[in-house]
């Protein structure tokens, strides 16, 4: 056996790492500046296709309009969505209630006063009754004539349809805007 001396050992491997790392660094600068090297080559023969300034001031104005006409449509679109949906839902919500049958009773008033909680005035015939709807049942508070509910102001003169007021014939439309004030007018 030949008897190897720690500088002697350490020689191969300190020169095969310097040479390998030479290697390397060559490979990493040619792998660098070759394709460099070869894009400047063909990039300073090759001619740039730009359009030119007026056909990109051309171009771009219809753009600029047509973005504008797309946002009115969806705008539109989202807002029919809406109405059609609103649509449904009130088709539905009628579907669901029952009609009366008769016209013996009527609902005059309803208040909420809570969850599951609201105060009904329903009219039966010549009488008013004041019931309270919870959670429990319904409870009836009290019984008003229909002359004690007019003067207590629970019920509205009802005006025939043909009648003159002030001059001027009530239409079915002006009932609906009377009634709209009185609905929406702060006492």
């Amino acid at each position: 056996m030949k008897e190897v001396t720690p500088v002697q050992g350490r020689l191969p491997s300190v020169m095969k790492i310097r040479s390998l790392l030479r290697a390397l660094v060559a490979a990493v600068l040619s792998g660098l500046l070759i394709p460099a090297a070869a894009f400047a080559a063909d990039g300073e023969s090759t001619p740039l296709n730009l359009p030119s300034a007026q056909k990109t001031a051309e171009t771009a104005a219809p753009g600029a309009g047509g973005g504008l006409v797309r946002t009115i449509v969806g705008l539109a679109i989202v807002l029919a969505v809406i109405y059609g949906l609103y649509w449904v839902l009130k088709q539905v919500k009628a579907g669901r209630e029952t009609a009366a049958t008769g016209s013996g009773l009527k609902t005059v008033a309803t208040l909420p006063l809570g969850t599951n909680r609201t105060l009904h005035l329903v009219r039966a015939g010549d009488e008013v009754h004041l019931l309270a709807a919870g959670e429990g049942g319904v409870t009836q508070i009290r019984t008003y004539r229909e002359s004690e509910a007019r003067a207590l102001g629970l019920l509205e003169d009802e005006v025939p349809t043909a009648t003159v007021v002030g001059g001027a014939a009530v239409t079915p439309l002006r009932r609906v805007v009377d009634n709209l004030r009185n609905r929406t007018v702060i006492k």
